[in-house]
């Protein structure tokens, strides 16, 4: 396996457009393709997951199939306009991301090719494309993280849309340009509708003031420190942290939004093949490996604290069972590329 990283945090970044990418046209290309590994056999795979677990699910990969990956690790929003750029000359043949509005913004722009129908057997029709052009690998939902000495459960909010009150003012985080981000927007658009969406925006970073942070490491991190009582985040990044600092360094703790709220946002991770790939053969065989039980089994003991969502493999962590949460039921077709969410951030000056 061959391995070449952006930055060591990926995923993380709304999709502004190719034009952001390059403009150094056929240079940038080749730089591109030299960075995606130098084994002209191997499969390349874009990855926007967390490295740590992506790297196990390739080198469990490699070691069953004897086919050599060539990994490239970047932020999803970044890997997406990469390849819009590179067009039918991108070394990729796969795209992996921890959020499905970049893979539907591939499917949107004709790039990707029909997964194999026994691959998407392997997962539930819900977290798959809509078109069969992606399959769903593992799934994540947004919570709320408080920190324990600031606020008492019975004092939070029972709906994200509350949060954009004034009785937050000051006392809230939240990390805006985070691609996890979007589908909480999407999903307060499709329900409340844009002009709601948008002042909700407001309202909540008006509340965050200097709590408007660039990830959600630092909201998770400055929540256990006490520097803010409460933030918006994806369930793993709290698991995360608290394997980190252990639980005696630990002073905060998760909470859902009621069921069904417009906060309560059901995300999922999935991976798409590229038309130009020269090798789909290898690359269907790669989704099939990541939909398997034995890929599966990763994710279920991997420390990203994800949901496996594919041949019946539930999470060894000690995260709420998968069949106890209440998302909101705003669907992959509904979440759709992210592109009205974006908008409606860059609006609020959130971007």
């Amino acid at each position: 396996m061959q391995v070449s990283r952006g930055r060591s945090r990926v995923g993380l970044r709304p999709l502004v457009g190719a034009a952001l990418s390059c403009t150094l046209g056929a240079v940038f290309l080749a730089g591109c393709a030299q960075g995606a590994g130098s084994d002209p056999n191997a499969l390349v795979v874009y990855s926007g997951q967390h490295v740590q677990t992506t790297e196990a699910l390739v080198a469990a990969f490699e070691r069953a199939t004897g086919i050599n990956v060539s990994l490239r690790s970047d932020d999803e929003d970044v890997l997406a306009d990469q390849i819009v750029t590179e067009g039918s000359r991108s070394p990729a043949d796969v795209f992996y991301t921890e959020n499905s509005p970049p893979l539907q913004y591939l499917a949107s722009k004709g790039l990707l090719a029909p997964v194999e129908p026994s691959t998407l057997a392997n997962t539930p029709t819900r977290f798959n494309s809509p078109d069969g052009e992606w399959v769903g690998v593992s799934a994540r939902v947004s919570v709320m993280v408080y920190n324990t000495n600031l606020l008492k459960p019975d004092q939070l909010p029972t709906s994200a849309m509350q949060l954009a009150d004034p009785e937050w003012s000051g006392r809230i985080a939240i990390a805006g340009s985070e691609t996890d981000f979007q589908p909480l927007v999407t999903s307060i658009a499709h329900t409340h509708g844009r002009d709601a969406a948008l002042r909700w925006l407001e309202g909540v970073k008006a509340n965050a003031a200097s709590h408007a942070y660039p990830d959600n490491e630092t909201v998770t991190d400055r929540v256990n420190r006490g520097q803010v009582a409460l933030g918006l985040i994806n369930q793993y990044y709290w698991y995360r942290e608290r394997a980190q600092v252990g639980a005696g360094g630990t002073h905060s703790a998760i909470a859902f939004f009621a069921p069904r709220d417009v906060g309560y946002v059901m995300n999922v991770s999935g991976a798409g093949i590229l038309k130009s790939s020269p090798h789909r053969s290898e690359a269907q065989r790669f989704l099939a490996f990541l939909t398997s039980a034995a890929g599966q089994e990763i994710i279920a003991h991997s420390d990203s604290f994800e949901y496996p969502v594919a041949s019946g493999v539930t999470t060894a962590q000690p995260l709420t069972p998968f069949d106890q949460l209440q998302p909101n039921g705003i669907t992959i077709a509904e979440l759709g590329t992210g592109a009205e969410a974006i908008r409606l951030l860059q609006e609020a000056q959130l971007l």
